[in-house]
C-alpha cells in the first residue's frame, strides 16, 4: 500500500503509553465474578483494547451484554480503582512523542478508556504538553475495534493523513477499518503474530525500539521519502 505524506500521529494509550493490560483483565476477572460469571484472565487478556462497551458481549456474550452489561462495567470500575496508583509509563515515552512532535507530526491520544483514568495518565509523561489532543470514550458512542474514535482523533486536529501506534490487536482492526496504517508494539501482552494478522506494518518490542527505528517507519516525518510505500 502507497500511503501519502503523515501529517498525524495517533497513539493508543493504555497498554502503549502506559503499563496496564493485566491490571485491565484482572478487573473485569473480578468484576464478571461479582455476577457468578467465571471467565479465564488469558481471555479476558485477549479482549484487552476493546472499550468496555464491546468488551462483555465480546468475552460473555450478548444475553449477558442485555442483562449485566452496565452493571459489570461499574463493577469493572470499582476494582480498577485500587490498581490505578500502580499504573506507570513506559520506559521513552516522553523521548519517543518530543521526537515525533519535532518531526512535524500533530499528536492527538485516542483511548477507548475511562476520561478520568486517561487524565490520570497523561501526568505520568506529561502528555498535555506533548499532544494537540486527546480522546477517550466519552468522545464516541462505539469504541475500538469500531474505527470511531481514530475518525474522530484525525478529525479533531484537522490532520489528513494519519498512523496509528497501538498494543493491541483491537487498536490494529480499528486502524484497518479506518483506513489508517499502524504500527504495533508488544508493550500490551499481544504476540507479532497477533499484532501483524491485524494488520501491523511492523512489530516492535517496546517504546525505544520504535524510537530507534522512527526513520524506517511512517513517523519519519518531513525526512520520509516520496513515493515510499
Amino acid at each position: 500500500m502507497t500511503v501519502g505524506a503523515v501529517d498525524t500521529a495517533v497513539f493508543d494509550v493504555d497498554g502503549t503509553l502506559v503499563d496496564t493490560n493485566y491490571q485491565h483483565a484482572l478487573a473485569w476477572y473480578r468484576a464478571f465474578r461479582r455476577f457468578g460469571i467465571g471467565l479465564p484472565v488469558w481471555r479476558l487478556h485477549r479482549a484487552i483494547g476493546m472499550g468496555g462497551d464491546q468488551l462483555v458481549a465480546a468475552v460473555a456474550g450478548d444475553d449477558v451484554e442485555a442483562e449485566h452489561g452496565d452493571d459489570l462495567r461499574a463493577a469493572w470500575s470499582e476494582e480498577y480503582a485500587p490498581m490505578l496508583h500502580e499504573v506507570q509509563a513506559f520506559d521513552g515515552v516522553r523521548d519517543l512523542l518530543t521526537d515525533v512532535a519535532k518531526r512535524g507530526l500533530t499528536i492527538v491520544l485516542a483511548s477507548s478508556g475511562a476520561p478520568d483514568h486517561v487524565e490520570s495518565y497523561l501526568d505520568l509523561f506529561d502528555g498535555r504538553s506533548l499532544a494537540a489532543a486527546w480522546l477517550t470514550s466519552k468522545d464516541v458512542d462505539r469504541t475500538k475495534p469500531q474505527p470511531d474514535l481514530l475518525q474522530r482523533a484525525v478529525e479533531r486536529v484537522g490532520g489528513s493523513a494519519a498512523v496509528l501506534v497501538g498494543d493491541s490487536v483491537w487498536d490494529l482492526v480499528a486502524a484497518d477499518h479506518a483506513g489508517i496504517p499502524g504500527y504495533g508494539l508488544r508493550t500490551g501482552g499481544f504476540s507479532p503474530d497477533e499484532l501483524r494478522g491485524a494488520g501491523a506494518r511492523e512489530v516492535f518490542e517496546s517504546i525505544r525500539d520504535l524510537h530507534d527505528a522512527l526513520d524506517r517507519t511512517l513517523l519519519r516525518g518531513a525526512a520520509r521519502r516520496d513515493g515510499e510505500s
